[in-house]
């Protein structure tokens, strides 16, 4: 198997998927993790400059108000990402809205790594909500473009790599963030100012790749084009299998026109997709995993570890969660997408379970503070499994051409939103109910893999089309059996919009 997709990989598919998701889903992890370990060189920074303008310190209330708006204003800036992100793919195509997209990384990049010098607390937090919009478009953008480069068999492995690059953010940021490293009073503006860098280099890199042939022949109509892409990216010349289904689904984006997000909701032929892919984000943020990087210094200090080595086990959970989410992308073609999101929900639901006994026995038996860490790594391991990793392979799999920019703005506002809610209620409620908090991620876990064996269907080497027809059942929309009508998305039921109609 392992042979087999090395052989599908083309050095031009290879090369273009690092360009595109190094420049793209690194910067979300990078921004999401670079924050938090140098947290109280940073408070410090911002407490001496509000001495230096108002000759006075903060107290504690106003410092905590501004560390907690400079954290929440890079899932904000996520959220408005999400907004925009399907008129830009629309107008601008998937590739050129990653280059547009540096923007909000270089300028953040700047402007962060000069706030020292200028004094400026204010500019973080600025650049914190523009490195989120960056964030946001890309993490739509990205896979959609790679979903489309891809060919079916390898759909999944290069779905997957939107996460892997979020993962490989995280880690560096975690890495570069030590005391030893970048994360001191000296270095930090550097460790902020390191974000503009993979967007540079996507800059020099991504314009000498193609387009995505679908959105060229599609949405531009240019099928020379598509085909001489195509060419490019499968290292074979006979790509005319491709370029008929593209062309038939054109006939059906002609007919029909493009959905906007409004209609997407209305429309009968997309409902359970479209339900489908608010649960599977929903999930993957309410199943806490970002809680439980939140409680993971506490339970590693119970568990007796010298707080100034916290930040050392912290790398080493980063590792696993490479490990993992790596593994998943080499094996999601394999095992499928069903059995990864099943599997994963599944350890991350136990792991819930048995972390909240042993947060709650621990007292009485010390011994269990270090199954709280088992369970910390278990938890990890398991969301890299499938939780993290597939939902962005689904998403692009389920939804045809015309439907795919809207979903992609639904998605994302799905889960930034839930992201943001995560990051604000989480503290209240551990506060309120401690180890028990778990529970209630144990039950999301429950809840979501019950979903996803009723609804969700195995998508692995089957054609858009194909996946359509599969969900055709559910929705309990009739179409025909030829060739001809088999690209739409469900021609037979009366579609709300018409050529004309925007992403909202």
């Amino acid at each position: 198997m392992v042979l087999f997709l090395l052989q599908r990989f083309t050095l031009v598919l290879v090369l273009v998927t690092l360009a595109a998701a190094f420049g793209s889903a690194f910067q979300y992890g990078y921004n999401i993790a670079v924050v938090n370990t140098p947290h109280k060189v940073l408070k410090s920074f911002y407490n001496e400059t509000y001495f230096e303008h108002y000759g006075k310190f903060m107290d504690e209330s106003l410092l905590l108000l501004l560390w907690s708006v400079t954290v929440s204003m890079f899932p904000l800036g996520g959220f408005l990402g999400a907004l925009v992100v399907g008129p830009l793919v629309d107008r601008c195509g998937r590739k050129r809205t990653l280059l547009i997209n540096n923007i909000f990384s270089i300028i953040p990049a700047i402007l962060m790594g000069s706030s020292k010098a200028a004094k400026s607390f204010e500019m973080i937090i600025v650049s914190r909500v523009m490195v989120g919009i960056c964030a946001g478009i890309a993490y739509s953008a990205l896979p959609m473009y790679l979903g489309e480069l891809a060919p079916k068999n390898l759909r999944g492995t290069l779905g997957t790599m939107t996460e892997v690059f979020v993962i490989v953010g995280v880690f560096l940021a975690q890495i570069f963030s030590l005391q030893a490293i970048l994360g001191n009073p000296e270095d930090w503006p550097v460790l902020l100012a390191i974000t503009g860098i993979p967007a540079a280099l996507q800059l020099l890199s991504l314009p000498f790749f193609p387009e995505s042939p679908r959105y060229t022949l599609i949405q531009k109509g240019d099928e020379v084009q598509a085909r001489k892409d195509l060419r490019k990216l499968r290292g074979w010349e006979n790509v005319e299998d491709e370029i008929e289904e593209m062309r038939l689904e054109d006939q059906s984006e002609k007919a029909e026109g493009r959905l906007s997000v409004i209609n997407l909701f209305t429309f009968k032929a997309l409902r359970w997709q479209l339900i489908s892919i608010i649960v599977l984000m929903a999930g993957q943020q309410l199943s806490g995993i970002n809680a439980v990087n939140y409680y993971a210094d506490t339970i590693y200090a119970t568990a007796g570890v010298n707080p100034m080595h916290s930040q050392y086990v912290t790398v080493g959970a980063g590792i696993v969660n490479i490990v993992m989410t790596v593994l998943s992308a080499f094996t999601v073609e394999l095992l499928g997408r069903r059995r990864l999101l099943l599997v994963g929900y599944g350890i991350c639901g136990s792991a819930c379970l048995v972390l909240t006994l042993a947060l709650i026995f621990q007292n009485k038996v010390p011994e269990l503070s270090y199954l709280s860490i088992i369970c910390v790594f278990s938890y990890i391991a398991g969301h890299s499994t499938g939780p993290s990793p597939v939902p962005s392979v689904v998403r692009t799999e389920i939804f045809l051409q015309s439907s795919r920019p809207a979903a992609f703005m639904v998605d994302g506002a799905v889960h930034w939103l839930t992201n943001f809610i995560i990051g604000l209620v989480f503290p209240f409620i551990q506060e309120g109910i401690g180890a028990y908090s778990f529970i209630i991620f144990a039950v999301i876990c429950l809840l979501t893999a019950i979903y996803v064996y009723v609804v969700i269907p195995e998508t692995k080497g089957q054609t858009f089309v194909e996946i359509n027809r599969v969900f055709a059942k559910r929705n309990k929309v009739e179409i025909p059996e030829k060739k001809k009508e088999e690209t739409t998305d469900f021609i037979t039921c009366p579609h709300p919009t018409s050529n004309k109609e925007t992403n909202f």
